[in-house]
């Protein structure tokens, strides 16, 4: 079953379980929008890995406005994006853990022959089509920068 079918299910159980139901049905509804704007700018269906990098955008963009809302001290706020990432993440694949990503940093540095931060840009390229999806871009970068700055000390 593709994602967009999964999704399309769920929306329809979400549906039926009504009031329960509701904050499912209206994330896994954005979604779908989400997907079916990206697919009218390609003019094409959207592959499975073409929605989870849409699903991934959601995410980030919820994140972002989650660390917004904590910083304007509006709690309700981000506690109702924190529930709407975690029900966005059940469509995407098993994030890596920390040790998994810088796991996968050392060998982008080591086949890449990076030293220092100038070569951020190098592993980054190399690193993230490996990584999409799978890993927030932001601590991808904090963990590249991490091991750069303590390869060239």
């Amino acid at each position: 079953m593709s994602l967009q079918d999964r999704l399309y299910e769920d929306m329809k159980k979400a549906m039926k379980a009504r009031e329960a139901g509701k904050l499912r049905l209206s994330v896994i509804r954005m979604s779908r929008a989400a997907l079916k704007n990206r697919a009218i700018e390609l003019g094409h269906d959207l592959s499975d890995d073409e929605a989870i990098e849409v699903l991934a955008k959601e995410v980030k963009m919820r994140r972002d406005a989650a660390l917004e809302y904590q910083r304007a001290g509006r709690q309700e706020r981000m506690a109702q994006l924190e529930s709407e990432i975690k029900i966005l993440k059940e469509y995407l694949p098993r994030q890596l853990s920390n040790n998994e990503i810088t796991q996968l940093v050392r060998e982008v540095i080591d086949s890449v022959g990076a030293n220092n931060e100038r070569d951020l840009g190098k592993v980054m390229g190399v690193l993230m089509p490996k990584v999409k999806g799978r890993a927030d871009g932001r601590l991808v970068n904090q963990i590249v920068r991490d091991l750069l700055k303590s390869g060239s000390e």
